[in-house]
């Protein structure tokens, strides 16, 4: 009877240090979370080497009723991820937001960092980041100011891309069509517009390494690329058989000039080898468990993926040798995962170099996460 308490008692030591040891692991990974005014789907680290702590976050939110309207907002956050800080700094209430976008080359006459919105309206907008001394809290007084906008159709604007120099955006539409749009002295311009698919377009991205080109996909499971230097763009290809269901998102990756990554409804992760241009080859596929919404390369390690994968949480993956693996999942959100990205900057455990944060959002529950990934991922 002595031995069968002494064990007991040895048993309950053993869940009390396994809780304990949970529960630091759980503060040293999450560094904060926010619940947003609307229903969250985007968000996005700035690149800007004197902003990364500065993060935006956007909401899409359908009002019903006699007049319905599409509301939404972009807050704006300053990342402390050493001192597992979030604080938030600015709210802009807004038209309902699909995609948000950071540019990252420098604008002559701006001066400032750029995020772009593709919104509900059929609008695209620009706001530029301002800067303001610290409050009585320490609290970064970063805020958004508009600087143009234009009205881009009458169909909603489901997403967007800079181009390297920051000169030119590409605009997916719900009507399948693509636009061009110019940025000159803080005004913009429809350079063309042309019908690219038959169903709403949720992914279009410029190609990195030769800009000419842009990548689309969509509801209508078509892949396509598109040479925009002519007028209307020149089909360069349309691939309609690798994708199940419709296209999420496109990554080009920024390290290696032959490599495209398509998220799909399907479930799947795809790389794509697009070294001869006009027959990209689908080399390898990895099914994530949910709908491939967003895709982010890690902005200093190759091969290494940040995915929202909607039904089924957030993933990393690993691609080395053209074979993909999930190194690690997070499953703090109890929505749909929608909004992703890397902190950029680096900081340093151990005498070795690792990421900062992650930042995730999901939709319906408006959540907004920061955390910092618990394996050793980045070697």
């Amino acid at each position: 009877m002595c031995l069968l308490k002494c064990l007991n008692g040895i048993d309950l030591l053993i869940q009390f240090f396994l809780i304990v040891i949970f529960s630091l692991n759980s503060i040293y990974m999450d560094v904060g979370h926010s619940y947003l005014e609307g229903n969250a789907d985007a968000v996005e680290f700035c690149p800007h080497d004197s902003f990364h702590n500065v993060l935006a976050a956007s909401t899409y939110t359908l009002q019903e009723g006699d007049q319905p309207s599409r509301a939404g907002s972009i807050s704006l956050f300053d990342v402390d991820a050493d001192a597992c800080r979030l604080n938030l700094t600015h709210r802009l209430e807004t038209a309902g937001i699909f995609d948000i976008k950071w540019n990252s080359g420098f604008v002559q006459n701006v001066g400032h960092p750029l995020l772009a919105q593709a919104d509900a309206d059929g609008y695209v907008r620009i706001h530029s980041l301002q800067s303001s001394d610290l409050d009585e809290s320490d609290v970064c007084g970063n805020y958004l100011k508009v600087v143009c906008g234009k009205h881009i159709s009458s169909s909603m604007c489901l997403c967007i891309d800079w181009n390297p120099s920051s000169t030119s955006m590409t605009v997916g539409l719900s009507d399948g069509s693509v636009s061009i749009i110019s940025m000159q002295e803080s005004q913009l311009s429809i350079l063309q517009d042309w019908k690219a698919h038959e169903f709403e377009v949720w992914a279009t991205s410029f190609d990195v390494h030769q800009p000419q080109l842009i990548y689309t996909g969509s509801d209508d499971c078509k892949f396509s690329c598109w040479d925009w230097r002519d007028d209307p763009s020149n089909s360069v290809f349309q691939n309609a058989k690798v994708h199940k269901m419709g296209i999420c998102s496109i990554a080009k990756s920024p390290n290696d000039p032959n490599i495209v990554l398509t998220g799909s409804y399907d479930e799947h992760l795809r790389i794509w080898d697009v070294r001869s241009i006009s027959y990209p080859i689908s080399e390898t596929s990895i099914c994530l468990g949910g709908g491939v919404w967003r895709v982010k390369h890690h902005p200093f390690i190759p091969g290494l993926i940040l995915t929202a994968c909607m039904h089924n949480g957030f993933a990393v993956v690993k691609i080395k040798d053209g074979q993909a693996e999930v190194i690690e999942t997070y499953k703090k959100h109890d929505s749909l995962a929608y909004g992703a990205d890397w902190q950029r900057g680096v900081s340093y455990a151990a005498g070795r170099r690792k990421s900062k944060a992650i930042a995730t959002c999901s939709f319906y529950d408006r959540l907004l996460r920061v955390w910092i990934p618990e394996g050793d991922i980045f070697h």
